[in-house]
Parts: C-alpha cells; sequence; structure tokens
C-alpha cells in the first residue's frame, strides 16, 4: 500500500475547476513537501505549482489536511472526504529511489495516510502498480474520498491525465464503495488474490 459524470462518484456539482483552465485557484488547498529529487520538467507536482494550484511547504510547515506518506498507518477512504473538503491534500515530492533521505519524522502532519493498490499512468512508470506520481496520488485521493470532478481537473492538466482513471475505474469504483481504511484494505487485497490467480492460471497455462 503506498498514491465528469458520476459512475459511482460524484459529477461536476463541487465547484470543479476546468482541467484547462490556466492559474484558476483549485478549490481545495493542495500542497507538497518537495525535496527537489526529481527533474522539475518533468515533475507533475511541479507542474501543478505552476499552474497555482499546489504550494510548496518547508520542513517546518505544517498541513491540516490528508497527506499521503510513509508514515501513515492508515489508507485513504471515504472516511476522509469531509477531511479533504476542509482542508485539503499534500504529497511528499520524491524520488522512489531517495525515500530513505527523507526526514518523515520531521513533517508536521495531523492525518497521514497511505495510497492503495493502482497503477501508474504517468509516462514514467506507465503500467506499474504503487508507482503513481504527484498528480495521480492527488486525483487518486480526490477519487476514492468521492471527489470526483476534482480528480479530473488533476487529470485534466496533462495529456495522458484520462488513461489513470481508465485503467483503475474498476478498482476505483471499489474503493469509492468503501466506508473506511479497514474496508480499504480489504477490497484491495481481495484485488491482489485475484491478480495473483489469474498470474498462477496463466502460468500453468503456458506451462502445458
Amino acid at each position: 500500500m503506498t498514491t465528469t459524470a458520476e459512475e459511482g462518484g460524484g459529477g461536476g456539482g463541487e465547484g470543479a475547476v476546468e482541467g484547462g483552465e490556466a492559474n484558476a485557484p483549485f478549490p481545495v488547498p493542495l500542497a507538497m513537501w518537495d525535496f527537489e529529487q526529481c527533474d522539475p520538467r518533468r515533475c507533475s507536482g511541479k507542474r501543478l505549482e505552476r499552474a497555482g494550484w499546489v504550494r510548496s511547504l518547508r520542513v517546518n510547515q505544517g498541513f491540516r489536511g490528508i497527506v499521503l506518506s510513509p508514515k501513515g498507518e492508515q489508507a485513504v477512504s471515504p472516511a476522509d472526504k469531509d477531511i479533504v473538503a476542509q482542508h485539503g491534500l499534500c504529497v511528499v515530492e520524491c524520488s522512489w529511489a531517495k525515500l530513505d533521505e527523507v526526514p518523515f519524522a520531521r513533517l508536521r502532519t495531523r492525518h497521514d495516510r497511505l495510497l492503495p493498490y493502482l497503477v501508474a499512468a504517468n509516462p514514467v512508470n506507465y503500467g506499474k502498480p504503487w508507482r503513481l506520481n504527484c498528480a495521480e496520488a492527488y486525483a487518486a485521493s480526490f477519487y476514492i474520498t468521492g471527489h470526483w470532478a476534482y480528480g479530473d481537473a488533476v487529470m485534466g492538466r496533462f495529456k495522458w491525465g484520462h488513461t489513470f482513471r481508465e485503467l483503475n475505474q474498476e478498482l476505483l469504483d471499489k474503493y469509492a464503495a468503501c466506508t473506511d481504511s479497514a474496508d480499504v484494505v480489504r477490497v484491495q487485497n481481495e484485488w491482489l488474490a485475484m491478480l495473483e490467480e489469474e498470474h498462477a492460471q496463466s502460468r500453468q497455462t503456458k506451462a502445458r
């Protein structure tokens, strides 16, 4: 566990920002702690910051909303919907290869969360499970907590953005129908067990 119309989720009735609207303020706070480990030209968080949707935090600054962090002991879930609506989302912008260099213990957080299993659609890690970039992490959290229009708005900033929802729609619907973190983890584990069974059957078929 790590990151339009309503198909079991919300539509556009929550003050959503159009994806192509440059520098329009986002309806809820979006933030990131940026440890400058990634190429700023390819960083999705930096792109959203340039659009005026995300603000960078210093290490000593706190965040009152949901923080997607390895410190989390719960999965983001629909139970977090009100926290997201009131206080927003924050990510930690860093390299997957340099996680051990990030001072997570120094970050002042209240609601640390992990993202459940999802597949990345970004060009760097396309098709890889767990390897979401910042924009995908924001969007996934919005989708899971029922803020579907916000998630679509974030993904709308990227040419490949629509692919993230397409790759994960069935699983996102399942997560969004859960009640709390334990429910999300249960759904995730059932999904992973199904994938493992499919892989096992595929190996058996090839071995014949």
